[in-house]
């Protein structure tokens, strides 16, 4: 999003239901064409009685991909505890998941369209803090914001746990940038803030920790 946003003659918008959304589209076209949000995303709404049976993100999920879905049609789905969930979803799926969705785990559920502007999510809570370092890499930036040894990020990379926005990544050198997400299997997510040479060549690093 960034490199496409340095063009002039070309306009890029992400858009996941909202702000903090982790799985966007991306449209991508002229300035002069591209005047508007495109209509590339909808939300539903699945409610049941979940007050005995509890379903996690991955009893949704999967009752929707056991439709024949594709993972890729699905956006983010926003618990609601006893009431159900809120799920992002391709506009042309929308009828289809209404008529065929009808149980999530054991649980009986309903769907309907709802409004992107009524989803009904938190704002992230997140823990800010600096760190000095040598380097930039992403073995020494993530070991300090989720406070663990270099020997285990360095593990985690080899297993294929940790991502830099979302993409996989098999280099504990890879450099790391202002506005990278780095996530980590178990552990969560990690913003890179602002970063500052320090004078005696080493780099202030603000680490932003989702809680």
């Amino acid at each position: 999003m960034l490199a496409l946003e340095k063009l002039s003659d070309i306009r890029a918008v992400a858009q996941g239901g909202y702000p903090q959304a982790e799985r966007c589209r991306i449209s991508i076209g002229h300035p002069d064409v591209l005047t508007s949000d495109p209509d590339v995303i909808a939300a539903l709404s699945v409610t049941g009685n979940f007050g005995f049976q509890p379903c996690s993100h991955g009893d949704f999920l999967g009752a929707i991909l056991n439709k024949g879905i594709a993972r890729e049609k699905l956006g983010d789905i926003i618990l609601q505890g006893e009431k159900g969930a809120q799920i992002i979803i391709v506009p042309e799926l929308v009828d289809f998941i209404i008529l065929s969705l009808d149980k999530v785990g054991n649980v009986p559920v309903s769907c309907t369209k709802i409004p992107l502007i009524s989803l009904d999510y938190e704002a992230p809570r997140t823990q800010t803090f600096k760190t000095v370092e040598a380097s930039l890499r992403v073995d020494a930036l993530a070991s300090a914001g989720f406070k663990i040894s270099r020997s285990k990020l360095v593990d985690s990379v080899s297993k294929g746990e940790l991502r830099i926005n979302w993409i996989p990544v098999s280099k504990n050198n890879t450099t790391l940038k202002t506005g990278d997400i780095v996530s980590v299997s178990g552990r969560g997510r990690l913003k890179i803030g602002e970063i500052r040479p320090t004078r005696k060549g080493k780099f202030e690093v603000e680490l932003i920790r989702y809680l």
